[in-house]
């Protein structure tokens, strides 16, 4: 070893050795530890969906019907207020600033 180097703390080896591995053995060591591909990752996710979807407690059908019916009268009843505000909204305006 140079002198110079020492003293700098640098170490140089005196034989550069060679990387065992080529680049395509890296890429392909790579792909085999990596993450399975894109459609098996699918497929297992849509098994994954249908499985929880087997845990779901359904609502009976009768159930289902009567809450339909309780939003159905529900959104009718805002139909109607709404409706009746804007009318008076409009009436208000019109003795307000009559048009010409």
């Amino acid at each position: 070893m140079d002198k110079n180097n020492e003293m700098k703390g640098g170490f140089i080896p005196e034989t550069a050795e060679k990387p065992d591995k080529t680049e395509k053995q890296v890429k392909k060591a790579k792909k085999k530890s990596g993450k399975p591909g894109f459609f098996k990752r699918l497929g297992l996710k849509i098994k994954d969906i249908f499985s929880e979807l087997k845990k779901v407690s359904w609502p009976s059908f009768s159930k289902v019907v009567k809450k339909t019916g309780v939003v159905i009268v529900v959104v009718l009843a805002f139909l109607v207020v709404i409706t009746a505000f804007d009318s008076g909204l409009m009436e208000l305006l019109k003795l307000i600033a009559p048009r010409a």
